[in-house]
């Protein structure tokens, strides 16, 4: 996964303003009590990341899957 895929991931399944606020204030025990962005200058994997992200706020598996999609996933109503 690259960066550009993660933050595309991020704003999809977050939106933009609550997805930056989880990645500057949300610790994340699983990559060493860090922020998600504190991890990723750190040298964590944007997959690791994600994956530590989704766990944390119970993302469900299937929205997992998709990422790095170039278009938002398309929610039903």
């Amino acid at each position: 996964m690259r960066m550009s895929e993660f933050q595309r991931a991020v704003a999809d399944e977050f939106g933009d303003a609550y997805g930056r606020s989880l990645l500057n204030d949300l610790v994340l025990g699983v990559l060493g009590d860090r922020t998600a962005r504190e991890a990723l200058h750190g040298g964590v994997p944007p997959r690791k990341v994600w994956l530590a992200l989704c766990d944390a706020m119970d993302v469900p598996q299937e929205r997992r899957i998709g990422v790095g999609r170039l278009e938002p996933l398309k929610r039903s109503s």
